[in-house]
């Protein structure tokens, strides 16, 4: 298994990991907006996680697992390699949404964080306004320390 980049031709198959999680995925069609890292076990795709970047701020985004290969530490990976990227992009604090994944993303240092006080360019980003619900869990971190 091994993490890197994802190229365009990834997209198809970062669609149908998100479509068959239940993630949102409708603003990922030739956006250019989200960097994506994958892991993929020979040429099978089977984890994914996005980045948006916006000056120092960050939307994680689509942290998604194949079925087959949860439980295994392959979801932690991803989220350390994606805050790795986001610091060599400059980004200071990353936040995200999930309805599902609350307890995960805390024990990796995520925590709790008023939607309302979001900075504005991640609260424009379609995932804040259109594609999550407003029930969905809204935390961040810290990554500049």
């Amino acid at each position: 298994m091994r993490i890197a980049a994802a190229s365009p031709v990834d997209i198809t198959n970062i669609r149908d990991l998100l479509a068959g999680a239940g993630l949102p995925f409708d603003d990922l069609v030739d956006s250019g907006k989200t960097l994506f890292l994958i892991a993929r076990d020979d040429d099978r795709v089977i984890g994914a996680i996005g980045l948006e970047v916006y000056v120092k701020s960050g939307l994680l985004r689509s942290l998604v697992v194949n079925a087959d290969q949860r439980k295994h530490g392959l979801g932690a990976q991803l989220t350390l390699n994606l805050e790795r990227l986001a610091k060599i992009q400059g980004v200071e604090c990353l936040y995200l949404l999930t309805t599902t994944a609350e307890k995960f993303f805390a024990t990796h240092g995520y925590h709790r964080f008023n939607r309302k006080c979001v900075p504005q360019d991640i609260a424009a980003t379609t995932e804040f306004r259109l594609l999550c619900p407003s029930t969905a869990v809204c935390m961040c971190k810290q990554i500049n320390e």
